[in-house]
């Protein structure tokens, strides 16, 4: 299969998934067998589809069709998701599946006591209590009945009539009560990571050139726009170059601008994260990073300015979720040594083991990182791509052990630095390492 099969079913597959109903499983399995295609080119175009919010993988759902039209709000769940993230059923009160949750209740009491825990806008947990389903429906909140049980026929037509859901699921009441917990976990977590579309402006004509134009048409813009960097178009809208000033220096105003242009630039889509953009600009040397949209058309462009903006708004915004190294780094703490030396130094605990019940070299490679990181931070207030990272283990940690990690700054300058960190467990040195990395500025 060439190039040109595959990108033709590689979009075949897009399109196809773009057909699928909301809610629909997606397997690389059904979709080698519908379109007739190898598992690996479906596995491509699924995680393509993902990207482009055509499909989304859920925990114990699996990979499903959701609906990329609408905006996804990042700290609420409709009930509509609700359905989706227990893999469950709408028994009644469909018309208001729109709406979204403020809160779930586990009613796991006498009926009097449950009632005082509901309010609006809440879903009751519960599993075949009539009664409750019905006072729960009366009070304005949602219901999601747990066990594969159903309802009485008198609580479906109370939910149909004040558009409240009733659902069913066949989990029980701690797996459901689990799934939830961990999609709004994920989705504050998710609120932290800025995507190019956060930062990409509408406000401002699009400044590009097309193919066809000559070097005067170049000048032209750069006379009308002040800017020194513009993507080169196809008839389609789709970038196929870059060209700089720097590349007109000499050129004949009658000279195609094809001729003068980058061929084969770098792109980003606005589902790419900031973080991503930014390390793609500095190991490319982009200062103009072209974003495109899921028909590959020109949507707009990023500058490393406004990714280094957009990278300092983050560091200042508050955390509202959790990541596993960030609570990690959490139990660590900073301290002195009477010499000056700065060290990091927290216990090894048994969270962090790997099968054969030592420090995981994972979380101890994780924990070095941070410590040189932190140690650049505090000569340069820079963000930093990691170019390389070794690390030498001479002996295992074992768990409860405590840990002590110095930083030294071996070398800082405008772009580059070198950190080693050596490492100690009770006070006998376990590994050393070394963190090479370049600085965004």
């Amino acid at each position: 299969m060439g190039p040109a099969d595959f990108s033709t079913k590689h979009d075949q597959l897009i399109t196809y998934m773009e057909s699928l109903e909301v809610g629909t499983r997606v397997s690389v399995r059904k979709i080698a067998q519908a379109l007739d295609v190898s598992e690996g080119t479906a596995y491509r175009a699924i995680k393509e589809a993902e990207s482009r919010g055509i499909v989304s993988t859920k925990l114990r759902t699996g990979t499903v069709r959701v609906d990329s039209r609408k905006q996804e709000k990042i700290d609420k769940l409709t009930f509509e998701e609700i359905v989706s993230i227990v893999d469950g059923q709408v028994l009644g009160g469909k018309a208001g599946l729109q709406k979204t949750l403020n809160k779930f209740v586990i009613g796991a009491m006498q009926l009097e006591a449950m009632m005082g825990y509901i309010e609006p806008d809440n879903l009751l947990i519960v599993g075949n209590r009539d009664k409750a389903h019905y006072s729960a429906l009366s009070l304005g909140a949602g219901v999601l009945v747990t066990g594969g049980f159903g309802t009485s026929q008198e609580v479906v037509e109370l939910a149909d009539r004040l558009e409240l859901p009733i659902l069913s699921s066949t989990y029980d009441t701690f797996t459901v009560a689990a799934l939830i917990n961990r999609a709004i976990y994920d989705r504050l977590i998710k609120k932290q990571i800025v995507l190019v579309s956060d930062i990409l402006r509408h406000d401002l004509p699009l400044a590009y050139l097309h193919k066809n134009d000559l070097v005067s048409d170049a000048m032209r813009q750069i006379d009308e726009t002040n800017h020194n960097r513009f993507p080169v178009v196809d008839d389609d809208m789709r970038p196929i170059g870059m060209v700089t000033t720097k590349d007109l220096i000499g050129a004949q105003l009658e000279e195609p601008i094809a001729d003068r242009m980058t061929s084969h630039p770098k792109t980003c889509t606005p589902q790419t994260s900031v973080a991503t953009a930014g390390h793609m600009m500095v190991g490319e040397a982009i200062e103009l990073l072209p974003v495109v949209a899921a028909d590959g058309r020109l949507a707009g462009v990023i500058s490393r300015k406004d990714v280094l903006q957009a990278m300092q708004q983050i560091q200042h915004q508050p955390q509202n979720g959790e990541t596993l190294e960030d609570q990690i780094r959490r139990m660590f703490n900073e301290g002195r040594e009477e010499d000056g030396r700065v060290y990091y130094e927290g216990p090894a605990e048994a969270l962090f083991s790997n099968t054969m019940g030592n420090l995981s070299e994972g979380v101890l490679s994780g924990l070095i990182h941070h410590a040189a990181v932190r140690t650049i931070r505090d000569h340069r207030r820079s963000n930093l791509i990691a170019d390389s990272h070794s690390v030498y283990y001479f002996a295992p940690v074992e768990i409860d052990q405590m840990l002590r990690l110095y930083p030294v700054l071996i070398e800082l300058s405008r772009k580059f630095c070198k950190v080693e960190v050596q490492v100690f467990a009770d006070g006998q040195k376990v590994a050393q390492s070394m963190l090479t990395a370049r600085l965004m500025e």
